[in-house]
């Protein structure tokens, strides 16, 4: 584990219809709080903590998540991930994930708060089993600077790579540089502050259930864009361009919530922190 400000191993089973975790490892500056079983399903609920309270100069972060057949995990942190400024070199986390047949993986990480002169890289390669379920979000925030200056950070990059029975069938690549790019304009940011992401991949997926989840989300009264897009497998991504964090979330609380009625017959729980 030398050279990582903080590491976190964890791999979970199904044990009667439970998961629990086969075994946890963490170091440094990440840890992991003890399960919570928010309702009788089953499900762990897992909260990541940094003591540190955000990512400095230098820092690089490793996660490895594994999921036994059946399975059914959620995974957030306990508040905002924030990239004070970075100098010298680059903040880094990385994150391999994989999921076993039948198993249930929610990954929702509060929002990304870089500050100003942060230069910052992250990096999930996901293997996951046909028969498995992979809900995934993110959001980028403008940022923070003393001055109140959005988009003062000098790099966000954010990579997702996910594999299904051995093919790689997403390959997402977000490279934000406010210096270099037209942050705000058409092809980036197009005039909104916050950028949110969100990945489900289900074998339940099909085309019509696509429109289905466009017409639970229009029609918010705030100011926003969204778009959904077709996986080559059953799944499907979605964009959407908000100028406050609590609308993509908002957005993402819909899906999720219609996501959970539908395809698993379950309500779904609030995982506030304040």
């Amino acid at each position: 584990m030398e050279g990582w400000t903080g590491v976190l191993h964890l791999n979970a089973e199904d044990r009667k219809g439970k998961t629990v975790a086969k075994n946890v490892y963490f170091q440094g500056a990440l840890k992991v709080m003890r399960p919570i079983y928010h309702d009788d399903s089953g499900r762990a609920c897992y909260y990541l903590l940094n003591p540190g309270g955000g990512y400095l100069d230098g820092d690089r972060y490793q996660m490895k998540i594994g999921l036994g057949e059946n399975a059914k995990l959620t995974l957030t942190t306990q508040g905002a991930t924030k990239v004070y400024k970075t100098l010298k070199s680059f903040a880094y986390q990385e994150s391999e994930i994989s999921l076993a047949a039948g198993s249930y993986l929610e990954y929702f990480p509060d929002p990304l708060i870089a500050y100003q002169h942060a230069h910052y890289k992250q990096k999930n390669v996901i293997t996951m089993d046909s028969s498995a379920t992979l809900l995934y979000t993110d959001i980028i925030t403008p940022g923070w600077s003393p001055q109140g200056d959005r988009f003062s950070y000098k790099t966000v990059q954010l990579l997702n790579e996910i594999y299904v029975d051995g093919e790689l069938v997403v390959y997402d690549h977000l490279h934000l540089k406010p210096s270099v790019q037209n942050i705000k304009g058409l092809g980036f940011m197009e005039g909104f502050t916050h950028l949110g992401s969100m990945i489900v991949i289900c074998n339940q997926m099909n085309s019509s259930f696509l429109d289905q989840v466009h017409s639970k989300i229009e029609g918010n009264s705030f100011d926003y864009k969204v778009g959904l897009s077709l996986l080559p497998v059953s799944g499907f991504t979605v964009r959407v361009f908000a100028n406050l964090t609590q609308d993509i979330e908002k957005i993402f609380s819909d899906i999720h919530r219609y996501i959970s009625q539908e395809w698993f017959q379950a309500k779904q729980y609030s995982l506030r922190k304040y």
